[in-house]
């Protein structure tokens, strides 16, 4: 019953948009142009233009069969030899006249200058522009005119009027314009996507094997993820396989991870792999000011998708239209955007079966998606890409340096090991900027020491060398990173110091002190974070230890001392105080957002005690940096030396300036406990 009423219901919609537009058209042909007419000349009768030619006020005329159009000066009389005389002086200087349409500007014979440059020189005469109307009446016989115009000195030219340019011009091009115009969107009606009313078709691309040019084999660093994913690939090649055993195709696979990990190119790598129809659009797309368009665009896609199976749907950033329906709000949220929520439901398990249309979705925001989208039977599979481990990054530094000339020297490895926590893109941006960084160099090859420098840049920023500091602030800045190296050295669970610099890098950075773990990491004891904020308080104790005064240079260093001494207290359970208990909730696992507080949820005496709990880990582990300062406060000026002279101080030169202090410690308390 429906199928049958659809194509009658578009056909009486067409009906009415062609007599609509058909009576739009008409009327625009028929009063346009006397609207123009009418806006651009003043009708005057015969008599009058022959008054006005005897006082000497007609400046230029075109004599028509039937009509004459020129421009006459309406203002006083003292003034129209004025305006005479600045004609013939343009005249003279010899301007060059512009174009202007038939009938709206008459200065156009030889070297007349146009309507408008007359206009514009009159700016400052004291002549009034409105005064020089353009003007036609109707030409009755008159012998004498002619002679009249000729003994008043009056411009004038005669125009042959064709009836057959009238009517092309007029009438014929017009409608021609409306009818091709009509036809295009009459075309466009019929096609989807396409159209003035097509407004609630999907705007999804289809792709082919050949378009992407990714395969599993360019994805590195994600392997579980493409075994999901290859299943669903054979399973559409070789479904009965599976259904042998009774298995089901899934319907839909979702994606989630933190940003940079490769959701998209991995989904780009399964269109090439697939060999099937690919459709590919944003959530975004679905989202309009207009309420029913995204669930019709919806509605479009799956159609689209059931006609082409089996196929594959891909949707980057679902979370733009799978959020939580209502949110706790009254009434509900964003109504049309629960629509195209709950159109998709339907559309992905819902009273007609989807047979052979596999749904790929992408977000880094699986904490605020609506639980009916999650439910198996929709999204059967979640496909977690996490940051790579340490064999993954090097996989991926591998697919990215294909094709690139790399020198001997490049240990892919050790770049791996040096990039804890970096993810696809970010490990992609390294190559890209040590390819960069050679060809400024004017290399033939990429060789590690540019590789180590992209690694820099991406870690703290760009070298700022404009940015020239103080002696005194360079002196401040050295002992402030020393500072944090030797506590780092002998806090026996920090990561070891891999590099030290006092070169102001990024935004803000003066200088940074760069470590590195020697192993994969995926927990973190309470020592190992006690050492970790130790260690950031570091730079702040050698400062007020050598200068007896604190400077600014420590705000970053106290945000991320704080941070860490809060979680281990909120979150991780690692205070004897408040117990173990989680007094606050992750927000968005996979989206860090800076400044974004975490759900929580406790008394006012109960946050007392958490922010005194917070306090004294901070003051304990500054004291704890102090003394270790100044029990190596002889190091702490090798190395601000050092540091002063070089500006930047490798791993082993800082364990040999550590070591060689340790070692006179040793030797001063031996010799004190033999002189007793």
């Amino acid at each position: 019953m429906n199928k049958e009423k659809k194509p009658q219901d578009n056909k009486n919609r067409k009906l009415l948009f062609t007599a609509i537009y058909w009576l739009i058209g008409i009327a625009i042909i028929l009063v346009l142009p006397q609207l123009l007419v009418s806006v651009q000349t003043e009708q005057i009768p015969y008599s009058q233009f022959k008054e006005m030619l005897k006082e000497g006020r007609i400046l230029e005329v075109r004599l028509g069969e039937d009509e004459i159009k020129g421009i006459m000066f309406t203002g006083l009389q003292k003034d129209i030899e004025r305006l005479k005389k600045i004609i013939a002086e343009m005249e003279q200087e010899g301007r060059v006249r512009e174009k202007s349409p038939p009938g709206f500007g008459l200065f156009n014979f030889g070297s007349k200058p146009t309507l408008n440059q007359v206009l514009k020189r009159l700016e400052d005469t004291g002549i009034r522009k409105d005064d020089i109307v353009l003007f036609s009446t109707v030409r009755v016989k008159d012998d004498k005119l002619v002679d009249e115009l000729e003994a008043h000195g009056v411009e004038f030219s005669g125009t042959k009027d064709s009836m057959i340019g009238q009517i092309f011009w007029g009438t014929i091009v017009p409608i021609a314009f409306w009818i091709g115009l009509w036809f295009l969107l009459m075309k466009g009606m019929g096609t989807p996507g396409r159209g003035l009313l097509s407004i609630g078709k999907s705007r999804a691309k289809v792709s082919v094997e050949k378009d992407t040019g990714v395969r599993f084999s360019d994805v590195a660093g994600c392997d579980e993820a493409k075994e999901e994913l290859k299943e669903v690939v054979e399973f559409l090649r070789k479904p009965q396989k599976f259904e042998a055993l009774g298995a089901k195709i899934p319907k839909g696979v979702l994606l989630v991870g933190p940003p940079g990990t490769g959701k998209t190119l991995l989904a780009r790598a399964l269109a090439g792999e697939a060999k099937v129809p690919f459709f590919s659009i944003s959530g975004s797309e679905f989202v309009e000011m207009f309420v029913g368009v995204g669930a019709a665009r919806v509605r479009d896609l799956f159609d689209q998708a059931k006609k082409n199976a089996p196929c594959i749907i891909f949707i980057d950033e679902i979370d733009a239209i799978g959020k939580f329906r209502g949110a706790g709000i009254p009434g509900g949220g964003n109504e049309e955007r629960e629509q195209t929520l709950n159109q998709l439901l339907v559309e992905m398990d819902g009273f007609e079966p989807n047979i052979g249309v596999i749904l790929l979705a992408a977000t880094n925001r699986p904490e605020v998606l609506d639980p009916a989208l999650l439910r198996p039977g929709r999204f059967d599979r979640q496909v977690v890409l996490d940051a790579p481990d340490a064999t993954g990054r090097e996989a991926i530094l591998k697919v990215h340096c294909r094709g690139k000339p790399l020198a001997d020297d490049v240990d892919l490895r050790g770049i791996a090991l040096r990039t804890p926590g970096f993810s696809g893109a970010d490990l992609a941006n390294i190559v890209n900027e040590a390819a960069l960084l050679a060809a400024r160099e004017g290399a033939r090859k990429i060789s590690q020491k540019h590789f180590e420098a992209a690694v820099e840049k991406v870690f703290a920023g760009p070298e700022r060398k404009s940015r020239r500091l103080g002696e005194k602030e360079r002196k401040r800045v050295a002992y402030h990173e020393a500072g944090h190296a030797l506590v780092a050295y002998h806090c026996p669970n920090a990561a070891p110091v891999a590099k030290i610099s006092i070169i102001p890098r990024g935004k803000a950075a003066l200088g940074y002190t760069m470590q590195l773990p020697e192993e994969e990491r995926y927990l973190m004891t309470k020592h190992e974070l006690l050492d970790k904020i130790c260690v950031s308080l570091g730079g702040r104790a050698a400062e007020e230890i050598v200068f007896n005064e604190i400077s600014s240079g420590a705000q970053n260093d106290l945000e991320v001392a704080t941070d860490m001494a809060r979680s281990m207290v909120c979150r991780f359970g690692m205070s004897d105080k408040i117990g173990p208990v989680a007094l606050v909730r992750e927000t968005s696992p996979f989206l860090k957002i800076p400044g974004m507080p975490e759900q929580q949820s406790m008394s006012p005496e109960l946050q007392a005690q958490v922010d005194e709990e917070v306090r004294r880990v901070l003051r304990e582990q500054y004291q704890r940096a102090k003394d270790i300062i100044a029990h190596h406060q002889e190091a702490l000026r090798k190395v601000s030396e050092t540091l002063l002279v070089k500006e930047v101080m490798s791993a082993e030169e800082f364990k040999k300036l550590a070591a060689s202090d340790e070692e006179n410690n040793q030797q001063i308390k031996e010799d004190a406990d033999g002189s007793k």
